[in-house]
């Protein structure tokens, strides 16, 4: 009996049944989508690792006996150990081991490291790898968000859609209230109501959520390859990932899926059920509608038929409320990233790469390499094609600034009030700052001391006499200032910087207060104070304001080299091509560098105009990704509405009739079809654009960004091509229900309770 009835109702109520599969396609779409992008992070990450630090799970180091080798390999769990030495100069030895069950490693590896005699302090482990396997220690604090995420976007994407599905088998099951107060009346239990109605959700959804979840895996493919494709293989840090898919995703895909769709169903179900006959047969399956006097504004705009729409639409606001809410998240969802990405570009583009145009065209750094020993000075600079290429490396030291020597115009805004407890630190004598050094070749420090109109000499340093007026935010137009007290160069004017620490206690070390550790000083004439800098790529003062930056040359800095501490590993090439210098042009530059040291250094090597394509890349690789969901998100909507609409139209089917049998036109119901439309597609566009615009607003506002050159490309064609989906897809589902509605026969649909 129970299987007759549902294959005729589902047969004689198609649209109601399309409604039911749509959602369950969408609810197996996004979540095997989901799925599947998840285990491909997931894996990429692994991958990552794996390359960067390697596969070992933990490690030991220290001087080991011969027979220590098998000891660790008598261990159960041990799969693999490889040993290597610490260092070219070190007499330590490295034991990466490989476990079995990863389980079993920090259980496992402290009893290895006591059996052969290595202190606990030398244990090291892979906490990175080993968290994204789930094994974690107390001792790793470090954030794992992966898993996390993962577990809260499906928690958050499955709640809302059992609340989405939920409408389309709630508009279902309600519009046979009536019919199965009948049932109850004469016989039919709860339960076996209950079964009846989730036996033929099953049988809706079961196509549906195959198709969809092959879809969503083909998704995931498709959009992992758009992303590799936007991306390429020429970012630092990343490589190419590689789809795959394990059978056990795709059991967990089904399982949520299924669960998801069960629960959606269950929900009107068991309300259905528990209705008494009485209240299920006085019930006839039609809105509820009452006359209503506040729909003045469709009233005055579309007449008779306006306040007709109006009624209808608060008659069913619940069901209509979730569908709303779920257009006004992905239309707001997908405009708000669509604009923050135009903001972000526009400021990168802004702040980085039009800032640089005519200061730097290749940067070359080459690797473990000191600015004094560097024997290719001469040979680079005499590379044609270029207007020149400065060498340079950089030094970090501190010096003390006085009361005295600080500038009035510094004062005016407060001193050192501002400045951060990790970047100043006030002493007896004043206050202890940061003092970069940039320790340039010497033919390009002659040339700087020219460009700001000081004798060309190696003798001394340049300083940088400027700081940022702190109090103004706006980092699009900073105020700077004098940093110390204009002052002559000579033979007075002197600069003293300090660089505390040595091998066992090194100067960023926290752990020991300053004044305890060994200081080191070196003292060096100042040639001049200005607020010019050399043409490189460095920003100085960017988030430590109170650097006080000081340039010197390579001559000067094998002086005091010593006294100071050394400088960074590496060494730096800047290089300014010719005016309007083309890719290829840039390219053949690096082409001939890399000819000319890469025998005897390790360099990395990059061009502007290929890193302002590389950063295009970037942009569009994450809009790709969040666009994805996003418009995945609107596709939900979209699909809530059209099945929600097409399942409220296709209910409503006595009603039209009783409005056609006392004189409606079928122009007039077309009237008010159109006028629901406007207003389910309307309603929730212009609920969300006042909120984009406060967002977006406030996005201008934190960027310091003029409106006027966000509105030049404010990307107002995706979000017009998106309100037109909307309202293409309402409009959509109102023709199919007009299409039923014209054939309609008044007596047939008036007198037969199984059509809806």
């Amino acid at each position: 009996m129970w299987k007759d009835y549902s294959s005729g109702y589902m047969k004689n109520n198609r649209s109601s049944s399309l409604s039911v599969m749509i959602a369950a396609f969408i609810s197996a779409l996004l979540l095997s989508l989901l799925c599947g992008l998840f285990y491909n992070a997931w894996k990429y990450e692994v991958e990552r690792i794996k390359q960067e630090e390697g596969g070992w799970h933990s490690r030991i180091s220290g001087e080991f006996a011969e027979g220590d080798m098998e000891t660790i390999k008598n261990f159960a769990n041990v799969k693999e150990v490889v040993v290597h030495q610490k260092g070219a100069d070190s007499a330590e030895t490295v034991l990466d081991i490989y476990f079995d069950g990863m389980g079993f490693v920090f259980s496992d590896t402290p009893c290895i490291a006591q059996q052969i005699g290595a202190a606990p302090e030398k244990i090291v482990y892979n906490y990175e790898l080993l968290a994204m396997y789930l094994v974690r220690d107390s001792s790793d604090t470090a954030p794992r968000l992966l898993f996390p995420m993962f577990i809260l976007i499906t928690l958050a994407a499955s709640f809302s859609l059992i609340v989405i599905i939920h409408n389309s088998f709630a508009v279902s099951m309600n519009a046979r209230i009536h019919q199965f107060g009948i049932f109850s009346s004469i016989g039919a239990t709860p339960k076996q109501m209950k079964t009846c109605l989730l036996q033929e959700a099953a049988a809706l959804s079961a196509v549906p959520v195959i198709v969809g979840n092959l879809s969503g895996i083909v998704g995931s493919m498709g959009l992992l390859q758009m992303v590799n494709v936007l991306l390429g293989s020429g970012i630092a840090g990343r490589h190419k990932a590689v789809f795959g898919y394990h059978p056990l995703v795709l059991v967990l895909t089904l399982f949520v899926t299924i669960l998801t769709i069960w629960i959606s169903a269950w929900l009107p179900a068991r309300k259905l059920s528990k209705l008494t006959p009485l209240q299920a047969i006085k019930n006839t399956g039609e809105l509820q509608l009452k006359r209503r006097k506040n729909s003045y504004f469709l009233s005055l705009l579309f007449g008779v038929e306006g306040e007709l729409a109006g009624n209808a639409l608060k008659a069913q606001r619940k069901a209509l409320r979730t569908a709303s809410l779920s257009l006004i998240s992905a239309f707001m969802a997908f405009t708000v990233m669509q604009c923050f990405f135009a903001i972000s570009g526009i400021s990168t583009r802004e702040t980085y790469f039009e800032r640089y145009q005519g200061v730097w065209d290749v940067m070359v750094t080459v690797k473990d390499a000191d600015v004094d020993t560097f024997e290719e000075t001469d040979r680079i600079q005499g590379i044609n094609g270029l207007e020149s290429a400065i060498i340079y490396q950089k030094a970090m030291a501190k010096r003390i600034i006085t009361e005295e020597e600080m500038s009035e115009e510094m004062k005016s805004f407060g001193g050192f009030s501002h400045a951060p407890g990790n970047y100043v630190t006030q002493m007896d004598g004043g206050w202890l700052v940061d003092a970069p050094i940039i320790v340039l070749d010497d033919n390009s420090f002659l040339a700087y001391c020219e460009q700001i109109g000081v004798t060309p000499q190696l003798s001394g340093a340049v300083i940088l006499n400027q700081i940022r007026d702190v109090t103004n935010p706006d980092f699009r137009h900073p105020d700077f200032m004098p940093y110390v007290k204009a002052q002559s160069a000579g033979e007075n004017a002197a600069s003293i910087l300090i660089q505390s620490g040595n091998e066992e206690t090194p100067f960023g070390d926290t752990s020991m207060p300053y004044g305890e550790k060994e200081e080191m000083t070196a003292e060096m004439p100042v040639l001049a104070y200005t607020e010019k800098v050399p043409v490189l790529r460095e920003e100085y003062a960017k988030l430590n304001y109170y650097e006080l930056v000081h340039f010197i040359p390579v001559s000067l800095w094998k002086k005091i080299k010593g006294q100071i501490g050394g400088g960074e590993e590496d060494s730096y090439i800047r290089v300014l091509g010719k005016e309007n210098a083309s890719l290829e042009e840039l390219n053949m530059l690096q082409d001939e560098i890399g000819r000319i040291i890469s025998g005897k250094y390790i360099i990395e090597s990059e061009n502007r105009i290929q890193e302002y394509e590389t950063n295009d890349k970037q942009i569009q690789g994450m809009m790709a990704i969040f666009g994805g969901f996003c418009i995945l998100l609107a596709i939900i909507g979209i699909g809530n509405v059209f099945s929600n609409t097409l399942g409220f139209v296709r209910q409503r089917k006595r009603e039209f009739a009783r409005y056609m049998s006392i004189g409606l036109t079928p122009r007039e119901l077309k009237k008010m079809f159109c006028t629901e439309a406007l207003v389910i597609a309307g309603k929730p566009i212009f609920v969300s654009l006042p909120l984009v615009i406060i967002a977006v607003a406030y996005l201008l506002k934190s960027s310091y960004l003029e409106v006027g050159v966000f509105m030049a490309e404010a990307p107002l064609l995706p979000i017009s091509l998106l309100m037109l989906a909307i309202l293409g897809s309402v409009a959509l589902a109102y023709f199919l229900a007009w299409r039923n509605v014209r054939k309609i026969s008044l007596t047939e649909v008036l007198k037969d309770d199984t059509m809806m």
